[in-house]
C-alpha cells in the first residue's frame, strides 16, 4: 500500500510538472507577456515570495521589474500591476477587460461561481445591478438606512458600557454591530449581542475567516486539485459555509411562506419577488438564492475586512490625538445628539481619522484576483484570455509620494495645509471600476457612525505606553489586521 501510495505521488507530481510546461508555453505563445522572474517547474517563483507578508515581496519585485510584471504563483500564470498609474490604466482605462474574477479555490469549492463577489459575466452582471439597485432603494446613502446604522450604534455603546472601565478585548462587541446591520437589511431583523444564534453565525464566519487568512489557505489555493483528496482543515471549511448557508435557506424559506412582492421588508423579500417576474428566463435552482446577500453571508454586505475595519478605528485611536477628535465631535455634534452622516463635512480631522485607518491597514493589500476576458493589449503587452492578474492596492495607499512616510499613521496626509478634509484619488481600500466594493457607501457610513459614536461617549485608554504598542499591520494571507490588543473604555 505505501509504494502504491508513493508511485501515485510520483505520478501526480510529473503531471503536475507537464501541466505546468504545457500552460506555459501556451501562454507565451499567445501573448506578449511583462517581463518577470524565470518560474521553477511547478512551485513556480514561490521561492521569491514570503508566505507571510506576499504584497511585500511584490513591491520588491516590482522594483526590479516595473510596475507590470508576471509572476507564476504555484502554476499559476499571473500579471501584477504595481502602483496608481498602472492600477488607474487596468481597471478604469480598460475596465470592461479586466472585469473577470479570479479564481480563490478554497472559496470556489463552496460558491460554485455564485454570488456578487466571485461570479462572472452576465450572472455576475445581474447580481451586482440587483444589489445595488436593492440598497439604493433601501437607503442606500439615505435617511432610512443611516438610521439603521445609527439605532445599531446606540446599541453598541450600551454594551461597551456593561464593560464598567474593565480591560477587555473589544474584537468581538464590535465585530457584533456591522454583522447586525447585515441582518437587518437581510432578514429585518437583528440580535441581541448574547443570542445563541448571533454568536453561531458570528462563530462560523470568523473561524473561516481566520482560515482564509492563513497561510495554510495560500498553499491550497496553489494546488488544489491535489490537496483537495487529502484530510485537512478544507474539509472543515466547507462544513462551516454549509452551515452558513443551511442557515439562510431557512430564512428564505420562511420569507417565501409571508412573501408581500407589492410590500418587502428586507433584500431577502426584495430578492424573492425579483425570481417571481423572471421565473420564465431565470434558472430557478436552490442554490441560486442560498446567499441572497450583496456579497455572499449575513456577515456583511461587503467582506468581513470591512467588519474588522471597524475594530481597527478602536485600536488606532488610541495612538492618535484622540483628545482632538474628541474636541470636534463635541463643538459641532455635542454629547447628546447622535452622530449623522450630515455631520462628515463639519469633521474633516475625524474624517481624515476614518481615511487615514484604512490607508494604514490596507485590509485587502493585493485586492481581489481579476482576469483579462479576452486577449488584451495592455501598454506595449498582450495578456492572454484568463490570465490572472492582480492590482496591488497596498502600493497605491503607501505611494510615498503621495502620502509622505507612509510607514507612518498619520491623518495629515488627509488634510489640507488649511486643515480641511484633503480627497485623493490614491484612496481606494475597496478597489476601483466596475469590480469594486458594491457596499462601499454602507461600510463606510458604518464606520464613520460607529466610530464617532463610540467617541462620544467614551475615552479609549491602553493598558501600557502607547508607544510601546505594536501598531504594524499583520499580513498572513488575503487580509490586512491591526495586532490583538486590549483596552479600557472609559465613560465621558
Amino acid at each position: 500500500m505505501e509504494l502504491l501510495e508513493i508511485i501515485t505521488l510520483a505520478l501526480m507530481i510529473c503531471v503536475t510538472f507537464l501541466g505546468f510546461l504545457f500552460v506555459w508555453k501556451k501562454s507565451h505563445k499567445r501573448g506578449k507577456l511583462p517581463p518577470g522572474p524565470t518560474p521553477l517547474p511547478i512551485i513556480g517563483n514561490l521561492m521569491q515570495l514570503n508566505l507571510k507578508d506576499i504584497p511585500a515581496s511584490l513591491s520588491k519585485l516590482a522594483k526590479q521589474y516595473g510596475p507590470v510584471y508576471t509572476l507564476h504563483v504555484g502554476p499559476h500564470l499571473t500579471v501584477v500591476l504595481h502602483g496608481y498609474k498602472a492600477v488607474k490604466e487596468a481597471l478604469i482605462d480598460q475596465g470592461d477587460e479586466f472585469l473577470g474574477r479570479g479564481t480563490v479555490p478554497i472559496v470556489d469549492n463552496t460558491q460554485k461561481g455564485y454570488g456578487i463577489i466571485f461570479s462572472n459575466g452576465d450572472r455576475w452582471k445581474q447580481m451586482r445591478r440587483f444589489s445595488l439597485m436593492t440598497l439604493r432603494n433601501f437607503g442606500m446613502g439615505k435617511r432610512s438606512l443611516e438610521e439603521r446604522v445609527q439605532e445599531e450604534a446606540q446599541f453598541l455603546v450600551e454594551e461597551l458600557r456593561k464593560m464598567e472601565a474593565q480591560p477587555f478585548d473589544p474584537t468581538f462587541i464590535i465585530s457584533c454591530a456591522p454583522c447586525n446591520v447585515i441582518c437587518s437589511i437581510l432578514f429585518n431583523e437583528r440580535f441581541h449581542y448574547k443570542n445563541k444564534t448571533l454568536l453561531f453565525l458570528m462563530g462560523l464566519l470568523n473561524e473561516n475567516f481566520n482560515q482564509i487568512n492563513s497561510p495554510w489557505s495560500q498553499i491550497y489555493n496553489l494546488w488544489p486539485n491535489f490537496i483537495k483528496h487529502l484530510p485537512g482543515k478544507h474539509r472543515t471549511f466547507s462544513k462551516r459555509v454549509k452551515d452558513v448557508q443551511y442557515f439562510i435557506l431557512e430564512k428564505v424559506k420562511e420569507h417565501q411562506k409571508s412573501l408581500d412582492p407589492n410590500s418587502p421588508r428586507d433584500y431577502i423579500d426584495c430578492f424573492l419577488s425579483k425570481m417571481e417576474q423572471v421565473l420564465n428566463r431565470v434558472n430557478r435552482k436552490h442554490h441560486e438564492i442560498r446567499d441572497p446577500a450583496p456579497n455572499e453571508t449575513p456577515r456583511s454586505s461587503r467582506s468581513f475586512p470591512d467588519l474588522q475595519g471597524n475594530i481597527s478605528s478602536v485600536a488606532f485611536m488610541i495612538h492618535v490625538s484622540a483628545a482632538k477628535v474628541h474636541e470636534e465631535i463635541d463643538r459641532v455634534i455635542g454629547r447628546n445628539q447622535r452622530p449623522s452622516m450630515m455631520d462628515k463635512m463639519k469633521l474633516p480631522y475625524t474624517e481624515a481619522v476614518v481615511h487615514e485607518i484604512q490607508r494604514y491597514i490596507t485590509f485587502v493589500p493585493s485586492n481581489l484576483p481579476h482576469t483579462v476576458v479576452r486577449d488584451t493589449k495592455f501598454r506595449q503587452y498582450v495578456i492572454p484570455k484568463g490570465t490572472t492578474i492582480l492590482p496591488l492596492l497596498s502600493s497605491v495607499l503607501y505611494d510615498c509620494k503621495e502620502f509622505p512616510n507612509p510607514e507612518k499613521f498619520d491623518p495629515n496626509h488627509f488634510l489640507d495645509k488649511n486643515g480641511g478634509f484633503r480627497k485623493t484619488e490614491y484612496f481606494m481600500p475597496f478597489s476601483i471600476g466596475k469590480r469594486s466594493c458594491a457596499g462601499e457607501g454602507l461600510a463606510r457610513m458604518e464606520l464613520f457612525l460607529f466610530l464617532t459614536t463610540i467617541l462620544q461617549n467614551f475615552v479609549l485608554k491602553p493598558l501600557v505606553d502607547p508607544k510601546e504598542i505594536e501598531t504594524k499591520p499583520i499580513v498572513t494571507g488575503l487580509f490586512s489586521l491591526p495586532p490583538p490588543y486590549k483596552m479600557c473604555l472609559i465613560p465621558r
